[in-house]
């Protein structure tokens, strides 16, 4: 009689006593999921934000999403088809930045849903931006140019010491914060550093997305 394959020992990396038990329960859920759910998707995640993963998961309350450790979901999976807990898991590609989300909904759900799941946020330091974007010289308004004038309303005073520590070169006229020429916050492809991803959340540009991508 063949050995079961639910048998076998799993050696799991070694670790600290906490962080072996977090590995080892990690190890376990995944396989009762495997279990209990009809299917398992491979996702990574674009913009990570942990308000919006949060939303994901309310959403599929009658799912089962898990997102990093990636090499034991591996091996609760199994990296061969002698490892394998259920026929063909050895086959779904685990590398990089993914995570598991297991479910019993259509397939066809999922799919649709997750297409059309993406929330904009502002950019975090370290990202390429989509975009370019430059405040107009004159008055500097609020959105900078992002809105039609008549719609937006100058900055508020206040804020022009900000702005010149963040090297724009703004000075006050009459209580209104003013620009003698454009300025180029960032070019489409820069990799954003602190001042930059500050500018844009000071004028209320949000050139992030963050959305699931599922890959298997």
């Amino acid at each position: 009689m063949p050995k079961s394959k639910r048998a076998k020992v799993i050696t799991l990396s070694k670790t600290d006593k906490k962080g072996k038990e977090l590995t080892i329960r990690l190890f376990n859920n995944i396989r009762e999921c495997i279990d209990k759910f009809d299917y398992c998707f491979v996702f990574s995640v674009d913009n990570m934000r942990n308000t919006y993963l949060k939303d994901v998961r309310q959403e599929f309350a009658d799912s089962r999403l898990f997102f990093g450790k990636t090499k034991v979901m591996a091996k609760a999976l199994g990296n061969t088809p002698e490892e394998e807990y259920q026929p063909n898991l050895s086959k779904l590609y685990l590398t990089g930045n993914v995570g598991l989300f297991f479910t019993s909904r259509p397939p066809s759900e999922i799919l649709s849903f997750f297409e059309d799941y993406i929330r904009s946020d502002y950019a975090r330091a370290g990202t390429s931006s989509p975009r370019s974007f430059t405040i107009p010289a004159g008055v500097v308004y609020s959105q900078a140019g992002e809105i039609p004038q008549e719609e937006d309303v100058p900055l508020a005073h206040s804020l022009e010491p900000t702005l010149r520590a963040l090297d724009v070169p703004t000075r006050l006229v009459k209580g209104r914060i003013m620009l003698d020429q454009e300025h180029t916050v960032c070019q489409e492809g820069d990799v954003l550093d602190s001042k930059q991803t500050r500018l844009l959340k000071l004028f209320g540009v949000e050139t992030a997305e963050f959305r699931v991508r599922m890959l298997g």
